[in-house]
């Protein structure tokens, strides 16, 4: 239901938002049972997930202000109700991709891989992002186009910073999370 009303409400170009990347391939990984692709969706957005979480939890403890800015448009009157509690997706995603890789055992080369598909994903929606669609934030931070620098340099601080977060998120993954043997995990992939 989530990719059809979100299809229609927001269009496709809004599923290459990293939660929605992660969501989608939760589910996949969950299908197929692999530990890589859990991996690669952990490592793409728990720690901004729980970010997400922290944001929403606290702006309804002080009734709609977002002290991270990131959950501003939950409040917004002009999305339809239906839709915005669609989003509540949000809230459990980083602990389902926790659970998943706990599970399935954390796969210490997803980062690489994770690193690779999410240049991609970045320099995609930097090709088809405008003023009202900037996607994973490459035209500016908030949702808002910057000016302050050139588009390419802004996009390249994107992709460091990104790379960096997937590289904390992978050395903690690596020291909290087990690691199983491909024998014993079934599916390395």
């Amino acid at each position: 239901m989530l990719v059809s009303v979100y299809a229609v409400v927001h269009g496709w170009f809004n599923f290459l938002w990293f939660s929605n990347v992660a969501l989608l391939g939760g589910l996949l990984a969950a299908w197929l049972e692999s530990r890589r692709i859990a991996s690669m969706m952990l490592v793409a957005v728990v720690l901004l997930e729980l970010g997400w979480v922290l944001d929403f939890l606290l702006s309804m403890a002080v009734w709609g202000w977002a002290p991270l800015g990131v959950v501003h448009y939950m409040f917004n009157p002009e999305i339809p109700l239906f839709v915005r509690l669609l989003s509540l997706y949000h809230l459990p995603l980083p602990f389902v991709l926790i659970w998943m890789v706990w599970r399935l055992g954390y796969d210490p080369r997803a980062w690489r891989y994770m690193v690779g598909l999410g240049w991609v994903i970045l320099l995609l929606t930097f090709a088809l992002a405008d003023a009202d669609n900037n996607v994973n934030w490459v035209l500016g931070p908030g949702g808002q186009v910057q000016e302050w620098m050139h588009p390419v340099a802004w996009l390249a601080v994107v992709m460091a910073v990104c790379s960096g977060v997937w590289w904390l998120t992978h050395l903690l993954s690596a020291w909290l999370l087990p690691q199983r043997s491909i024998a014993r995990c079934g599916r390395a992939w």
